[in-house]
């Protein structure tokens, strides 16, 4: 993990206060920038989003897909995890803490927009930084990039009917033009442009080509995220600092989700029979979210202001240490999972 990745919770730490305090002092700016909007899609949000998102499905060799089969307990417990647990097990936490045990710390009127935020978090799988919780758990690499080229292709078509769904439950009215273009601007196209891209600079220059191209736009990369959540906050200031609780109180749900996710992830693969090299990525590929792509959805679906685009940001703040927690505990584990008889 580089310099910049580890400290990524300080550097979005102070994208906050630099989007509050940018958004008190220049307001006309952002509503500026607020306003160049195309079909619901904010021009400068999408620039940067796709910053965000190509360089990191740069990585994903979707020919790994052959080997699915090698690993296919693990990849079974993953998709179980991800698809069939993860979007729903967070519908009810934001059910259970959002709209009734905290519902009179949080602002009336963000209520519903605040549990949108989280399932639409929740059912976007994480895509590039599995790859270096999986190295810090010495995990089975193979694995890693199978289930990963796997997930992108089945969020292809899973992740709109599954925020949809769970947002009907919710009874929050879902806006299916702009969820279906913001799949495909968000999912589909990126897909198709890495892909070509990789395509070409491994025709190029083979591996050497590609790991100098990631290398070099991966700072890049981290740097559109913290700028996009600068204007985030920078349109989000004026309600963080009317009710502070908000960041913390919506971190409770994501926190659980998080730990209940990977546990179970971690005991089905042990009950399975799956090595811990596999047991390892899986769990952490059940447990992280794919915060760039669930950024852009919800600020797509609902806008800079509101409580959806917020929820989203708060995953991205608890990522890095949160999840280093989870490697900590795999690793630490590891003579309690391999003792199994």
């Amino acid at each position: 993990m580089s310099l910049f990745e580890r400290y990524l919770t300080l550097w979005v730490g102070l994208c906050i206060i630099a989007g509050i305090a940018l958004g008190h002092l220049i307001p006309g700016v952002f509503q500026v920038i607020g306003g160049a909007e195309v079909a619901s899609v904010n021009l400068p949000v999408a620039a940067l989003i796709w910053l965000m998102i190509v360089p990191m499905l740069v990585k994903i060799d979707f020919a790994s897909l052959g080997q699915v089969a090698k690993h296919w307990r693990g990849i079974g417990v993953t998709l179980f995890v991800n698809w069939a647990v993860k979007p729903f097990s967070m519908a009810l936490l934001g059910w259970l803490f959002i709209g009734h045990l905290f519902r009179d710390l949080l602002p009336a009127d963000q209520i519903d927009s605040y549990i949108a935020g989280l399932i639409i978090l929740a059912a976007a799988p994480c895509t590039a930084m599995v790859f270096v919780w999986s190295n810090l758990t010495r995990g089975e690499p193979v694995f890693t990039l199978s289930q990963v080229a796997l997930n992108d292709a089945i969020m292809i078509v899973a992740f709109a009917p599954i925020v949809a769904f769970l947002l009907g439950l919710s009874a929050i009215t879902v806006p299916w033009d702009t969820l279906a273009l913001s799949v495909g601007l968000y999912i589909v196209v990126p897909v198709i442009a890495a892909q070509a891209l990789r395509r070409f600079l491994l025709a190029a220059g083979g591996e050497v080509a590609l790991r100098r191209f990631l290398g070099r736009v991966q700072p890049l990369s981290l740097v559109a995220l913290l700028a996009t959540l600068v204007l985030l906050f920078g349109f989000q200031g004026e309600q963080i600092l009317a009710q502070p609780l908000v960041i913390a109180l919506i971190a409770v749900p994501i926190l659980i989700q998080v730990y209940f996710n990977a546990g179970l992830a971690y005991v089905l693969n042990r009950l399975s029979g799956e090595a811990h090299c596999v047991a390892g990525p899986s769990a952490l590929i059940g447990a992280s979210n794919f915060f760039e792509l669930a950024v852009a959805a919800a600020i797509s679906l609902f806008g800079f202001q509101s409580g959806a685009a917020l929820a989203t940001v708060v995953g991205v703040l608890i990522e890095v240490p949160v999840m280093l927690t989870v490697v900590w505990m795999v690793n630490r584990s590891k003579g309690w999972y391999e003792g199994r008889v």
